[in-house]
């Protein structure tokens, strides 16, 4: 990456690295206040934001000397991104708890199918999926190891990643039209725009991603790969939160909608994520690949 790209992305690496402690660490607070209200679901939800937090805080430490120019070495940056990914696989895999509790609870008010499509589908597919991606990811990368088998896997776990966010994101609609029915989307453009952007967008930037997953999954180092398209997978998917939090700080939940609302703003994990295009950007104005990693890819095309 040309210098100036090269200090925006650092400085944007800095920006996610903190803005994702943070608001882990927030969370976590908020989900130990509340270890009471479902004890078989929230205990684990709060060990499983423990390990996160101690993911997201090793990362803000590599972050700040990468940016501070203090030297690691290959070996030390190596391990703690091991670290860093096995403690999120230990992350997804606590949300096993809250699967199975979705597919056994039923209330007055909700039953258990709408459990089901809201809790009981999502929470499975992150707590078997995610754990399985990245405990091997685990396992590839290692300093002694060629890196062509982390970043296959590594591309791999991104797009497992897109493909669980899409699946939650899209179950909390369905669960919503489950309860009410498609009329309240239809009647208000800010919905109907949410909806579009989650169904139909997040499952573009999943397939494109995982289109680019492919062609790139021969590359033997990260110079081989095209920058500029993973900067577009990273800033798609934060322009996504960016556009949710805008239409919730200028419209409001509107009223009407249950579900939608709850889950996208006010309990969302995942809205630290708004701050990916500052990661995603510097990489779209990097410069394109060297001529020697193109010409190895092109040859690697015609194999």
């Amino acid at each position: 990456m040309e210098n100036k790209a090269k200090w925006a992305f650092k400085i944007g690496l800095f920006i996610v690295a903190l803005t994702w402690f943070s608001y882990t660490m927030y969370k976590f607070g908020a989900t130990v206040l509340n270890l009471t209200d479902v004890p078989f679901t929230d205990m684990p939800g709060s060990v499983g934001f423990g390990f996160r937090a101690a993911a997201s805080f090793m990362a803000l430490i590599v972050t700040i000397l990468y940016l501070v120019k203090r030297g690691l070495s290959t070996c030390e940056v190596v391990t703690s991104f091991r670290w860093i990914v096995l403690l999120e696989a230990a992350y997804w895999a606590l949300f096993f708890p809250a699967g199975i509790w979705g597919f056994n609870f039923q209330s007055v008010l909700y039953s258990r199918d709408f459990f089901i499509i809201e809790a009981g589908l999502p929470c499975l597919v992150e707590a078997l999926v995610m754990p399985t991606v990245l405990v091997v990811l685990f396992f590839k990368i290692s300093p002694n190891k060629p890196a062509q088998g982390a970043i296959k896997w590594g591309l791999i776990a991104a797009v497992a990643h897109l493909f669980v966010f899409w699946f939650n994101y899209t179950s909390q609609w369905w669960s919503e039209i489950f309860l009410q029915g498609t009329a309240l989307i239809t009647n208000s453009h800010v919905y109907t725009v949410e909806f579009a952007l989650t169904v139909v967008g997040l499952l573009l930037i999943t397939v494109y991603a995982a289109v680019y997953a492919k062609n790139s999954s021969k590359a033997k180092t990260l110079g081989e790969l095209n920058l500029r398209k993973a900067g577009l997978i990273v800033t798609g998917l934060g322009l996504y939160f960016d556009v949710l939090l805008l239409l919730w700080l200028l419209f409001g939940d509107m009223g009407g909608l249950t579900v939608w609302p709850t889950f996208a703003v006010l309990h969302n994990v995942d809205l630290w994520m708004a701050t990916l295009p500052l990661v995603g950007m510097p990489l779209l104005f990097s410069k394109k690949l060297s001529a020697q990693a193109d010409s190895i890819k092109k040859k690697r095309n015609f194999e």
